[in-house]
């Protein structure tokens, strides 16, 4: 399909999206302590929106700073929210919503799903973790599935929203690894995916040619894999 939505991997679980309006959002934005995101994208500017799938540092990243020196809105889980909040996130920028909630922001719709992980910030219980559906009025559908393992419900998530592009962890250790990942590909049934959360630390040995491989071996889903700072093709 042919969108005018820009979406840009900027490294381990970090993407940022610029919607048909010029607005910009990014997604788990740990961007500069992260070894796989390109200087260019390492303290971004002009954000609008920010999007959280769950506490850990490595997708809360400069979220606080970004927010700080822009003024844009965060979206998360109720507990992570509030607990940012605590660490200096303004009223004004806070959104909270939970699992089968959707916020509207310019022309996407925001869902928020299920995603088997835990979720901590700064030594604090931060709610569940999830994953986050994208709806870009007209265009494209964009499922960011966080840091999870595979469950069954994601043959029901494929279903209901039916995404055009999935992003999928795979690198192991902290999530599911590229045999696992591949089966949440046969799932979710989506079009295009692309993998994410490998790579960035020696633990996260998740290979993203294996995982090509499994993937249009089993499925119709065609594997996208960009490099950071690349966008990905919808």
């Amino acid at each position: 399909m042919k969108s005018d939505t820009e979406i840009r991997w900027l490294g381990h679980s970090a993407f940022s999206m610029k919607l048909p309006s010029g607005k910009q959002l990014l997604i788990d934005p740990f961007l500069s302590q992260n070894p796989m995101t390109p200087d260019l994208y390492k303290h971004p500017k002009h954000v609008d929106a920010i999007f959280l799938t769950h506490g850990h540092e490595d997708h809360v990243g400069d979220t606080l700073e970004i927010a700080k020196e822009t003024g844009c809105k965060v979206f998360g889980q109720v507990e992570l929210i509030g607990l940012l909040r605590k660490h200096g996130l303004s009223d004004a920028a806070a959104v909270g919503f939970n699992k089968g909630g959707t916020v509207t922001f310019d022309d996407v719709s925001v869902t928020m799903v299920h995603a088997q992980h835990s979720s901590s910030y700064a030594g604090e219980y931060a709610g569940e973790a999830a994953g986050l559906v994208f709806k870009v009025e007209k265009d494209v559908t964009f499922y960011h599935m966080g840091d999870t393992n595979a469950f069954t419900d994601l043959e029901w998530i494929g279903e209901f929203y039916q995404p055009d592009v999935v992003a999928v962890p795979i690198g192991d250790f902290y999530t599911m690894g590229p045999v696992e990942a591949a089966l949440a590909v046969e799932l979710l049934n989506p079009a295009r995916v692309t993998p994410i959360h490998y790579g960035t630390f020696p633990v996260l040995t998740g290979d993203p040619t294996e995982f090509k491989t499994l993937v249009e071996r089993d499925t119709d889903a065609v594997v996208v894999v960009p490099k950071p700072g690349e966008l990905v093709k919808v």
